[in-house]
C-alpha cells in the first residue's frame, strides 16, 4: 500500500496537513462541500423519520417495515449499479440521483405539511428513496477514490469525515427542534432544498474534471470518473460482477470483513435504527430534542476519532485498529439500556461514534488503496450489497422480536450477538495481521 510521505512542514505541524485536500486538488472542494450540504439534510430527516412514525404507531413492527421498504430497493439496485457507475459518467449519475431524491423528498414534504402522509404512502416514498441511494452511493464512492489521490487520501478522508460528523452536530438537534416545535414536513422540505444546492456542487466538480480529463496523459483514461462509453465494449453485466468478485476475492481482508459485517450490520444498525429511537421516545418518555442530541454527540464522538486519525499519514495494525473500534461501538450499545439518564444515554452514543468512525475511516482508505479505479464502482456496490443485503429482513426480524419479548432485551440480545461476531473475526490473522 502506497502512502505519500508527509511534507516536512506537515511533520511539525499535523493540522495543517487536514489544508492539503483543498490546496493540493481543484476538485475536492466541489465534492466536499455538496456531499456535506446533503449529508445535513439527511441527518435531519433520520431523525423525524423514526419520531414520526413512533408518533403514528407506536410500534417498533412498522418501524422495522418502513426501514426495510428503505433498504430492499436499494439492495436490488447495488448489483446493477456497480456495473452502471464503471461504464457510464459517475458525476452525471450523481447528479440525476440528486434530481430525483429532490422530487422524493418534495413530495414527502407536501404530503405531511397537507396531512396525507400515511404509513403506507412514506413506505412507498422511501422506497424510491433507497432505490436513488443505491444507484448514488457507489458513484459517489467511486468518484472519492479517485479525487482522493495517495498524497491526499488520509487527510481527505479524514477531513470528509470529521466535516460529516460535524454536521451531526447541527442535523439530528435541528431536525428534533423541528419536529417538536414545527413539522415533519418542514424538515422533509428543508431534505429537499438540501439536493438542490448538492446538484450545483456537482455541476462544478463535472466541469473541474472535464478540464483535468483534457491535460491527462491517455494512459490514465481508464481511471476517469467520466468513462469514455464509446470506447468500451458491449456491456456484459455478468463478466463485470465476475471482475468485481475476483478483486475482493485476491484481498482476504476486503472479502471478510465484508462478509462479517453482513451480520455484524443486522446487529448493530437493527439497534440503532428501530430501537434507539424507542428506547427514548417509547420506554424514556423523552422528548424527540434529546434524540436528536444524543445523536449529535455520537457525530462528536465520530469527530474525534477523525481527528485522532488524520493527524498521522500512516498507522500500523490496521486491521486491529479497525474492529477494535467496531467493538467499542458494540460495547456502546450494549450499555444503552442501563442509561438511566439522558446525560449518560448522550455519553455512550458518542462512544459508538467514536468506535464506529475508527472502523469506517480504515476501511474506506484500505478500499481506495486496494481496488483498481477502473473497477471501484462495482466492488463499491458488492461491499454495500454485502452489508445491506440483509438489513431488510433484519429490520423486519428485530421489530418483531422486540414486540414480542420487549425493546431491551433484544438489544442485549443483538450486541450481544454483533460483539461475538467481531471477536470472532479478530481471530483470523488475515485480519489481525492486516497494516
Amino acid at each position: 500500500m502506497n502512502t505519500a510521505a508527509p511534507s516536512g512542514q506537515e511533520k511539525h505541524n499535523p493540522l495543517q496537513g487536514f489544508a492539503a485536500p483543498f490546496v493540493r486538488s481543484r476538485a475536492f472542494p466541489y465534492l466536499w462541500l455538496g456531499h456535506l450540504i446533503s449529508f445535513l439534510g439527511s441527518s435531519v430527516t433520520m431523525v423525524i423519520l423514526p419520531v414520526l412514525v413512533y408518533s403514528l404507531t407506536g410500534s417498533t413492527t412498522t418501524m422495522g417495515l418502513v426501514m426495510a421498504a428503505y433498504m430492499l430497493p436499494n439492495v436490488i439496485m447495488l448489483p446493477v449499479s456497480g456495473h452502471i457507475v464503471d461504464r457510464y459518467d459517475r458525476v452525471r449519475i450523481m447528479m440525476l440521483a440528486d434530481i430525483a431524491r429532490f422530487a422524493v423528498m418534495m413530495i414527502t414534504a407536501v404530503l405531511a405539511l397537507t396531512g396525507i402522509l400515511s404509513i403506507p404512502l412514506l413506505c412507498i416514498l422511501v422506497a424510491f428513496y433507497g432505490l436513488l441511494d443505491g444507484l448514488f452511493q457507489p458513484a459517489y464512492a467511486a468518484v472519492r477514490a479517485t479525487v482522493f489521490t495517495p498524497d491526499i487520501r488520509v487527510a481527505a478522508n479524514s477531513l470528509t469525515q470529521i466535516t460529516t460528523q460535524s454536521v451531526r452536530l447541527i442535523g439530528p438537534a435541528l431536525g428534533g427542534l423541528l419536529i417538536t416545535h414545527l413539522s415533519a414536513g418542514v424538515g422533509f422540505g428543508l431534505d429537499a432544498f438540501t439536493y438542490l444546492i448538492s446538484l450545483f456542487c456537482l455541476v462544478y466538480l463535472r466541469r473541474v474534471l472535464i478540464a483535468q480529463l483534457q491535460t491527462r496523459p491517455a494512459a490514465d483514461a481508464a481511471a476517469s470518473v467520466l468513462p469514455d462509453t464509446e470506447a468500451q465494449d458491449t456491456p456484459n453485466w455478468k463478466e463485470d460482477f465476475i471482475e468485481g468478485i475476483s478483486v475482493l476475492r485476491s484481498h482476504p481482508w476486503l472479502w471478510i470483513t465484508i462478509l462479517a459485517f453482513c451480520f455484524i450490520n443486522i446487529c448493530y444498525a437493527g439497534i440503532s435504527t428501530v430501537l434507539l429511537p424507542w428506547l427514548f421516545k417509547v420506554h424514556h418518555g423523552w422528548p424527540p430534542y434529546v434524540y436528536g442530541l444524543a445523536v449529535t454527540f455520537s457525530g462528536v464522538g465520530a469527530i474525534i476519532a477523525g481527528l485522532l486519525f488524520g493527524l498521522r499519514p500512516k498507522w500500523k495494525n490496521r486491521g486491529i485498529m479497525a474492529y477494535s473500534g467496531a467493538m467499542l461501538g458494540g460495547v456502546a450499545l450494549l450499555l444503552m439500556p442501563f442509561a438511566g439518564t439522558p446525560a449518560a444515554a448522550i455519553g455512550f452514543f458518542a462512544l459508538e461514534g467514536f468506535g464506529l468512525m475508527i472502523f469506517g475511516l480504515i476501511w474506506e482508505i484500505s478500499l481506495q488503496e486496494l481496488v483498481p479505479k477502473e473497477a471501484f464502482g462495482r466492488v463499491a456496490s458488492l461491499d454495500l450489497f454485502g452489508s445491506f443485503a440483509l438489513l431488510p429482513a433484519g429490520y423486519i426480524f428485530v421489530g418483531w422480536l422486540a414486540d414480542l419479548i420487549g425493546g431491551v432485551p433484544t438489544i442485549l440480545i443483538f450486541s450481544t450477538l454483533g460483539l461475538t461476531c467481531v471477536a470472532l473475526v479478530l481471530c483470523v490473522p488475515a485480519i489481525r495481521k492486516f497494516q
